[in-house]
């Protein structure tokens, strides 16, 4: 169980800061034979507040040994890159981001095409709220949306628009219950407004969970280490095959930015929801 939980709420864009002050001269490097010394810092800002990660790397050289053609010939590797460029031609046109009118702003989130009636899955907290909701398609098209059904207990959420059923392409949901830790698995979505975003990584844990600023108290979460970040909401959670393995949910971060830890509703709870989402509920 998870002690803390900072879920994830759609990207809500802002005015950019000013840029920073000129850094102080790093000093000399310094080499030493059969040793390599690094340092990297790097600053993250987001929502409230802000933080600083630093990594140090020391890399002890292995002896030095003769060259063989063997080694130079060696095939290069072709399964990761090859297979995430097939997941995306795939499952990317099932994804589409979502902008919510709330207030005097706007928040952005992702979410996962269903069927060719126009039938849209999100998490709730995407629109909640939301007095207007726009869906912008893979293809840069964007149509208005109207909420067909809501679940804040689940986090749930079905929009629908009104487009030929030629301009959709419903994504295939998977079976959850198959996940295994250390399984390869994709992120599609928009972080930060920047749709069509693919990251890659694992399952880290199951049967994760925590408590969401919107009231629900979720359960049995799938932990990936794949990027996600605000304006991922929403956006699916994949396997190899290309299935719809999770619903992005939410991440466990200080800085309200991607740490490697990330959170998604398996998609055998959304089924036992989709029913009634798309029949009109709202709870």
């Amino acid at each position: 169980m998870v002690a803390h939980q900072y879920f994830d709420s759609p990207f809500r864009p802002s005015a950019p800061a000013a840029p920073p002050a000129t850094p102080p001269s790093p000093p000399p490097k310094r080499f030493r034979k059969g040793l390599l010394a690094a340092v990297a810092a790097l600053t993250v800002a987001g929502g409230a507040g802000s933080g600083a990660i630093a990594a140090a790397l020391v890399a002890h050289a292995a002896p030095a040994a003769a060259a063989t053609p063997a080694a130079a010939t060696t095939a290069p590797s072709t399964s990761l890159s090859a297979t995430a460029e097939s997941i995306y031609a795939q499952v990317s046109p099932s994804v589409v981001t979502i902008t919510s009118v709330v207030g005097n702003g706007q928040a952005i989130g992702s979410g996962i095409v269903l069927d060719s009636k126009g039938d849209i899955l999100t998490n709730a907290h995407v629109i909640a709220g939301a007095r207007q909701i726009q869906v912008t398609l893979s293809t840069g098209q964007s149509v208005p949306a109207t909420l067909v059904g809501s679940n804040s207990a689940g986090d749930l959420a079905v929009i629908r628009i009104s487009v030929p059923a030629s301009s959709l392409h419903p994504a295939t949901l998977g079976n959850s219950s198959g996940v295994q830790v250390g399984d390869t698995v994709y992120a599609i979505g928009s972080p930060f407004g920047l749709s069509g975003t693919l990251t890659e990584g694992i399952v880290s844990n199951l049967n994760q969970g925590g408590a969401v600023s919107t009231g629900a108290n979720l359960s049995g979460l799938i932990q990936t280490d794949a990027a996600i970040n605000p304006g991922n909401s929403g956006g699916p959670l994949v396997n190899t095959a290309g299935q719809v393995i999770g619903v992005n949910n939410s991440i466990e971060s200080p800085v309200n930015g991607n740490v490697g830890v990330g959170f998604a509703i398996p998609i055998n709870q959304v089924r036992q929801l989709l029913p009634a989402l798309e029949g009109g509920s709202n709870l």
